[in-house]
């Protein structure tokens, strides 16, 4: 178990390099001169060369990427170009908004994925099985930002049961757990968790029949076994599984909801990524993404440590 963990640890720092590689060359894959988006095409030739040194563009390329990894190792993701603020306070606020977005849609997305999944699963080929294959297609086929907007358009507009934009009546800051709070996180929230869902439901699903056929499941109902004590044992077999596509389907949702957040203005790092991207904001936008990309390789790399708990065989 020790060996495996260290295995998973060792093939992890690669690829957190290589995120720092590709966020750190934002700047230079980016069309454009990067001091365009902190000073003007006509600026005088001593404005440049200070901002050059300020920004360390003066250096070389590999220069850059050290200082810029060590700075970034030590928390500091340098200074957002639109707002004078360190990007890690911004990013930090940003991040936690996603979070609890994320957490919220992704719990309601496993839950109702694996309940729709094992009943399909269960009663393979029958009515039941066919409707929840049906939702699960509808969850993974409607774009996000146009299940926002119907959404938005029927609860919202026009029946006025929940608020439309925003974290909460008093912005992100002041967030609490009541139901006046709770009610600017319902709609982003539904319209986030159904891809997930839909994704999960067909993951349960296969798996589930699959180990209906499976000769110990044979075995077991031969001893007299009950349906509730035979499914406990195919939970336990197709959970490593699960797990699995969980991790990953929380780690999009982490990543993946810029649309959602931009068409909720939910306080979060989508919501961030398109300002940074509008406004050519580099560091912010170099920011925003290594901690979401550090944040989806800690994520695979916890999963795959949980995974041989769920499955001892998977250890060795």
């Amino acid at each position: 178990m020790f060996s495996y963990i260290l295995k998973r640890l060792l093939y992890a720092i690669p690829i957190a390099l290589s995120v720092t590689v590709l966020s750190f060359m934002l700047v230079y894959l980016a069309p454009g001169d990067p001091l365009n988006a902190i000073a003007p095409a006509d600026a005088p030739a001593d404005v440049i060369a200070a901002l050059k040194s300020a920004y360390g563009l003066d250096k070389p390329v590999p220069v850059q990427y050290g200082m810029w990894l060590l700075r970034a190792v030590q928390g500091d993701l340098g200074t957002s170009i639109a707002s004078g603020r360190e990007v890690v306070t911004e990013v930090m606020s940003a991040v936690s908004n996603t979070l609890l977005l994320a957490g919220v849609a992704g719990l309601a997305g496993v839950l109702a994925g694996c309940i729709l999944g094992a009943l399909a699963g269960y009663w393979h080929g029958s009515w039941i099985d066919r409707i929840a294959t049906f939702i699960s297609v509808i969850g993974v086929s409607v774009p996000h930002y146009w299940l926002g907007l119907v959404l938005t358009i029927i609860f919202s507009t026009q029946l006025g049961w929940f608020p439309a934009m925003g974290a909460g009546p008093g912005g992100s800051s002041d967030w609490a757990w009541d139901l006046e709070h709770f009610r600017y996180l319902v709609l982003p929230a539904i319209t986030l968790s159904v891809i997930p869902m839909g994704i999960i439901t067909r993951t349960v699903r296969a798996l589930v029949a699959e180990m209906l056929e499976q000769e110990f499941v044979v075995a077991l109902r031969a001893r007299g076994l009950s349906n509730g004590a035979i499914f406990r044992h195919i939970a336990k077999n197709t959970a490593p599984t699960v797990l699995a596509v969980t991790g990953l389907q929380i780690g999009y949702l982490m990543g993946g909801s810029i649309l959602v957040e931009t068409v909720f203005a939910w306080p979060g790092t989508g919501f961030l990524l398109n300002t940074a991207i509008f406004q050519r904001d580099m560091p912010l936008l170099q920011g925003t993404i290594l901690v979401l990309c550090m944040f989806f390789v800690a994520l695979n790399l916890l999963v795959d440590i949980l995974q041989p708990l769920l499955d001892p065989r998977m250890g060795r």
